[in-house]
């Protein structure tokens, strides 16, 4: 989980437990308190959704440019082993030569 989510839920927990305790101690009906309960719990919710929503897709970008990454770095080593092969066998072929004159 990055930071920023972190933050995210945190900032939502302390929230919602500050909304819950505040409730507590309003002098309103009982039916009232519950019903803001109930608010607090789905925005709550609401919130803990979108910030794992955005945790998922902050993954999603990462594993891409990781992958991406490491096909890039697959090229280039791909790409140069072949090149070391082709002037360790055309040194070989030259060697060879050399030995036969």
């Amino acid at each position: 989980m990055t930071n920023n989510s972190k933050v995210v839920l945190g900032v939502a927990a302390a929230a919602a437990a500050g909304a819950v305790i505040g409730m507590m101690f309003a002098p309103e009906k009982g039916s009232d308190i519950r019903e803001k309960l109930r608010e607090t719990a789905n925005n709550f919710a609401s919130d803990l959704l979108d910030a794992l929503q955005n945790g998922r897709t902050q993954y999603a970008q990462v594993a891409e440019e990781v992958e991406d990454a490491a096909q890039n770095a697959k090229s280039k080593v791909v790409g140069k082993v072949a090149e070391i092969k082709d002037r360790v066998e055309t040194e070989a072929g030259q060697f060879a030569n050399s030995l036969k004159s």
